[in-house]
């Protein structure tokens, strides 16, 4: 059990970076025909979108704020597994 928490936890943590390099890349060189850029886009859009929709960024003066929201809801659910996983084995969850 505690081998799928962690496996859960590492791919928590890759969608993370990969949520925050498509926000880079998107303010550095924002080339949607890039494969890299295609690759991200079609990873992190079914999470972002439904943000997006939840939080238009003409609400917010044209600033996107799905990324943040995405990210912080990854942290609260692997902070979750982290300390279901801590459970499991009777230890106390490290801050």
């Amino acid at each position: 059990m505690m081998t799928l928490i962690y496996l859960l936890v590492m791919l928590l943590n890759i969608y993370t970076w990969a949520i925050i390099i498509r926000a880079v890349m998107s303010w550095v060189a924002p080339v949607p025909s890039h494969p890299l850029a295609k690759i991200l886009v079609n990873v992190t859009e079914p999470v972002l979108k439904p943000l997006r929709r939840l939080v238009p960024p003409s609400a917010l003066g044209g600033i996107d704020v799905s990324p943040i929201l995405a990210i912080l809801a990854i942290q609260v659910i692997r902070y979750g597994l982290i300390s279901f996983g801590y459970s499991l084995i009777g230890a106390a969850t490290p801050l």
